[in-house]
This record gives structure tokens, sequence and C-alpha cells, in this order.
């Protein structure tokens, strides 16, 4: 499999090398192949170099769907950085990753670009294995601060403080709890630190929290800008005389900012030096500052404005659709990828968000509660009819579950929905605010099991072995989008322990989902496949791909009984007898690694009671999977449809 996967990769880089004159390249760009020509350049080319690695990355992502609009709003501030600094002896470390493109594509990989985010290209987030100048990996959220320092002073420990150490982070990243933790310690600090605060107003959905207002009134404040203006003006602007009385006014502007906001600055407060906030997409006002601020040591912060999805108007105008468009007409905007289209089965998270609409309506106790994933859920749609009791608490996974234990534990009924990587950030709160008191939170595991292009930082496999060894949790895995809204319907009738409703990414199975609700025995599953051969036991919605298989296997005269579990906690043990009794060979199949997972739990059972069966596990093995569509990975992985019938063939060969 290893070969089959270089091969793959070797031929689609060649294809990719072959193909470039069909991607904008402008002239000036492709004399740029790293941050040392960039350094080449005049100040006055450099506006240039940025229109060129705009419309090259829209040229390139039109055809190759990817996160375009943060990448678009981060241009002018990748070639200042690489302009100014020396990138990899400076670090530099980009927050979540999704605003990095330029910096692929300025740092030795622009003639692979096109690969970016496909199986056995470019990651779409930095990666350190890819790069000398990606320092450090990035895919979730509020993580570069805390990197960044510990680089700054290991680089103290050693006896170097010549090299800077800059954390960018966005102003929904800085909601994180991390980034505060990292900011109170930098302040206590003296190492020399940058973190640049791209202020865009936006994450995914519309930022929310008091630190986004904050930003809001030190950038608008109208006093405070009249004064600025016109004093800059007295000074000269932007021309290079009165250097020195110019220097001394940006110093003073920290005063300002306070006086006339009204509140002190909050990053001064924590010894941390505040500029800005600046123009974000002005390349020469960027390079000026950061030339000025690299001469200054110390924790500092630039605070910087920028515009999510500049120079596309369709990306500034829709920034939340455009931060991942799919495929899109270059020249127009236009997106030409359908999410719904008529005859076709919704996504999961759709049925979620209709479906907890249906029941907010006739049950007042339900609440939805998010991390800044409105609309990647589908909670928009709950916002839309009930506002009040719809909370996007920024990106704060572990606030929002024990802020939902909170609203439980009150008498709600909260929804809580949480991707599935993310939920791995508030397992403490699952654990000790949750499950050790019985409070029926209902958490909604979105994205679980392979979530394809997003890669390893992003996959869903890891929640059942984590979430079973806790006492106290209902762990339930839908088939089909049917079974994930009567679930959800059974949990808000009054469950008296939390739930998790864990469920994949993208289009479900059946058209015709929105059915009468059901409600659902408890740790019940179900046979939904008669056999003789050989037993599957399957959990969750990779269980499609077993009947599939089964379906197959079943032109060759190999009768294949399916059973649909459901539950991995508690598990229904009058299957789990009927089936060891029945058969001498069992496969369990989860989309979810084998380690402490469902098969282990099968096979736990079967130790404990004393059966002698054959069991054997199919899931995503010891290691972590890169990114790709989710075919190509299930294909990798060997959970396909077509997979699991070779695997089925060659055990009952045994």
């Amino acid at each position: 499999m290893f070969l089959l996967s270089y091969l793959i990769f070797v031929y689609l880089h060649l294809y990719i090398e072959l193909n470039m004159n069909s991607y904008n390249q402008g002239e000036l760009l492709k004399k740029v192949n790293s941050p040392q020509d960039i350094k080449k350049l005049s100040k006055e080319e450099l506006p240039l170099l940025c229109k060129q690695v705009r419309d090259y990355i829209i040229s390139v992502l039109a055809e190759n769907p990817g996160h375009l609009a943060s990448s678009l709003g981060t241009v002018e501030l990748t070639v200042a950085l690489h302009y100014v600094f020396d990138v990899p002896t400076d670090t530099l470390i980009w927050d979540v990753g999704h605003q990095a493109y330029s910096h692929k594509v300025l740092t030795q990989r622009k003639e692979r670009f096109a690969s970016i985010r496909k199986f056995g290209g470019l990651s779409g987030f930095p990666k350190i294995e890819e790069s000398k100048y990606d320092c450090f990996g990035t895919g979730h959220s509020s993580t570069s601060i805390s990197a960044s320092l510990g680089m700054a002073i290991a680089d103290k420990l050693k006896g170097n403080t010549k090299n800077a150490h800059i954390a960018v982070i966005g102003d929904g990243a800085m909601t994180g709890g991390m980034a505060f933790e990292a900011l109170n310690h930098a302040g206590a600090t003296d190492v020399n630190q940058l973190v640049i605060l791209n202020d865009n107003g936006i994450s995914i959905d519309k930022n929310v929290g008091a630190l986004g207002e904050y930003f809001t009134m030190i950038t608008t404040s109208a006093t405070y800008n009249r004064i600025k203006n016109k004093i800059w003006n007295m000074l000269g602007g932007n021309t290079p005389s009165y250097r020195k009385p110019k220097s001394v006014f940006r110093r003073l502007l920290f005063a300002f900012k306070s006086m006339f906001s009204g509140k002190s600055n909050f990053f001064e407060a924590l010894k941390i030096r505040y500029f800005g906030p600046i123009k974000g997409n002005d390349v020469l006002t960027l390079v000026k500052t950061l030339e000025d601020l690299k001469k200054i040591k110390g924790p500092r912060i630039l605070h910087i404005i920028t515009k999510k999805g500049k120079g596309m108007k369709e990306a500034e105008d829709n920034p939340i659709t455009y931060h991942a468009p799919g495929v899109f007409n270059p020249t127009t905007g236009e997106r030409e990828n359908c999410d719904s289209p008529e005859g076709c089965p919704l996504k999961f998270q759709d049925v979620f968000g209709e479906t907890l609409v249906e029941l907010a309506t006739t049950n007042s106790k339900i609440v939805g509660i998010t991390p800044a994933m409105l609309s990647g859920c589908s909670m928009n749609c709950l916002i839309k009819e009930f506002p009040d009791r719809t909370f996007d608490v920024g990106i704060a996974e572990q606030h929002a579950l024990t802020f939902a234990a909170g609203m439980a534990a009150n008498g709600y009924i909260p929804f809580c929905n949480v991707y599935s990587s993310f939920m791995q950030r508030a397992y403490d709160q699952v654990i000790h605010d949750i499950a050790l008191q019985k409070l029926p939170v209902i958490m909604c595991l979105d994205r679980a099991g392979l979530v394809g292009e997003d890669g390893a930082t992003h996959h869903g496999v890891f929640d059942l072995s984590y979430m079973r060894p806790i006492p106290n949790l209902i762990i339930f895995a839908p088939l089909n989008e049917v079974e994930l809204r009567n679930m959800m319907f059974t949990a808000q009738k009054g469950l008296e322990l939390p739930v998790v409703i864990r469920y994949p990414r993208g289009k479900g199975y059946i058209v015709n989902w929105r059915q009468d609700f059901q409600t659902i025995e408890i740790g019940k599953g179900e046979k939904i496949r008669e056999g003789s051969s050989i037993a599957i036991l399957a959990l969750g919605a990779i269980g499609n791909n077993a009947v599939r298989a089964a379906e197959e296997l079943q032109k060759d005269g190999i009768e294949v009984a399916i059973y649909n579990m459901r539950f991995l906690k508690p598990m229904d043990n009058s299957i789990l007898e009927e089936v060891f009794g029945r058969f001498d060979k069992v496969i369990t199949i989860e989309d979810g690694v084998e380690i402490g997972g469902f098969g282990s739990a099968v096979i736990e059972y079967a130790c404990e009671k004393g059966y002698k069966n054959s069991i054997y596990r199919i899931g995503i093995e010891d290691r972590f999977i890169e990114h790709g569509s989710i075919t190509e990975l299930q294909k990798l992985c060997k959970i396909d449809s077509h997979s699991l019938a070779l695997r089925v063939k060659e055990i009952l060969s045994k």
C-alpha cells in the first residue's frame, strides 16, 4: 500500500509540473521561488507581487477546492514577513493554517501548489515534514502563540536571542483559551516574540464575544482615528522624513487608545507591548512597521486589520461561503458545485440542523451550543428560528461543554455540537463536568471518522476509543440520517445520562430522510441482513460499506449476516450472544482507530464470557492518516466496500 501511495504521489507531482501553464503565474511571481528571491525585489515591486500571488491562488483554487477567503486576506502580510524576516532562521507559525497558502506558494512549493489537499499532494495546513519553512504543524486553533513562545524560550536557553519568533493568529483563534494562557505566560518573559493579530472580524462564522468587540472598538474610535490621522499627516505621513518623531508618536498611541476607548489596553496589561491597529492589506505599511518592530525586543503584538477574501469581490462580500467554496469560476466567482442537488440525500450536518429546529419547536427546553461552527454544523438553522436559544461561544470547546453542563444542571436540554477532532480539546470537561455528574448533555460529534482533504489534524477517528472508558456515557453511532434524527428525538425526551451521537461528514444515504420520529431503545441494535457464512458487526455509517460488500459477495455465493450495533455503550449483548453462538468467524468494522474502539469492546466481551470465536477487527490502523478524498482514504485504510469483500474472502479461506 505504501508503494502504491508513493507511485500515486509521483504521478500527481509530475502531472502538476507538466500542467502548471494552465494556472496564472505572473512574470514577477515566476522569478520568486523562495523568500530569498523576495528580498531581491525592490519595495516598489512588492504590491505587484502580492497581486500576482493572489491571482495565482484564485486560479488554482478555482479548479482545486481549498480554503480561499482566509488565504486571500493574508497575501500582503505573508510577502511582508518574508521580505523583512529570515525564515526559517526566524520562526514563523501560522495559527490554524487556513491563511497560509501564500506562504506555501512563496516557500519553494509553488510548482506543487495545485496538489494542495489532494491525496499525495501538499497539505492544506503547515506541516513540518513538508518544508523547512513550516517550523510547526498546525490545523487546530489557538496554538501558535504557545508553540512560538516555546521556541523563543528554547532559543534563549541556547544563548540565542537574535532570532525572531513570529506567531500569526486570527481574531477568531484569539478567543480560544490557549491563546490567553500563552499571552499570560509571554508577558512574564523577555523573549524575542512577535505576535501578529490578523483581525478580519470573522473566523468561519462571524466572531462573537467581548474580545471581538474590543478589537472593533479600538479600531473604529472616531476621536482616536481623527487625532491619529491629523498628527500623522503633520509628521509627513508615509514619507521617510521625521522618522524619530513618528517613532515617538507610535508609542504615544498606546495612551491615546486607552484614553479614548475608555478602557485599558488588554495586552499592555499583560506586559506585552501593543502596536496598531494598522492596515493589513497595505504591503508597504506592513514592511515599514515590521522593520521597526524587528528592532524591538521582548514580547510584542502587532494588530493588523485585513479583509477576508481580499481581491475577489464575491469572497469579500460573502467570506463565510467562500471560506471553502469548492469549485468556482475564477473570473466571475460563481460557485459551480451544488451542495444539495435535487434528488440527492442531504449532508448529515444539514439533517442535524433541520431536525434540531423541528425538536426545538415542540420542546422549549432545547438549546443549541457550538464553538464557532454555526454554519459548519448547520446550527445556523436554529439561530434563525430561536436566536435566544442558540449560543455560539467562539473557539472555546472546553467552555462550550461546561457551559452546556451548567444549562443541563438548571433544567435545559443542551445539544452541544463539536467536531469530533475538536472534542479532544474538551476531554476533561466531558469526564469531570458532565459524565461524573450524570448531566444529560447531548454531545453531537460532527465530522466523525475520516473527513477527507483536511487530513490528519481533522480526522475524527479517536472519539470511540477515548469516549468508551468514561462511565455514565451513552455512545451512539447512526447507520444513516433517519437513525440520527431518531436518536436526537430519543435523547431530548428525558434521558438521565449524557449522550454522545457521532456521525460522519458528507452526504447521507436516504433521500426521504424526514420521516416520523421513532424512539430508539437504548443499547439495542438490529440485524439488517441475514446470512450464514460469516457475521459482520458494524458501528455507524461505515456499516453501509459492509452492506455493499455483502451484496458483492452474494454473487459468489457468500452469505454475510450484518448487524447494525448502533450503540458502543451500552452494547447490545443479546446480539453478541446470538452471533457468537452462530458464527465461528466474526468481523467488526468501525471508522475509528482499532485500538480501544468498537472491535476491542467486542473482543473484551468475548474474552470475559469465554467465547473462542475468531474475531477480526477492521478499522483505522495505528498511524495518522494523510489527506485525500474520503473515497481514496477509505481504500487506503481498506474499509471501502471492495476491500471489505476481499477481506471476507481472505478470512473464510483460512
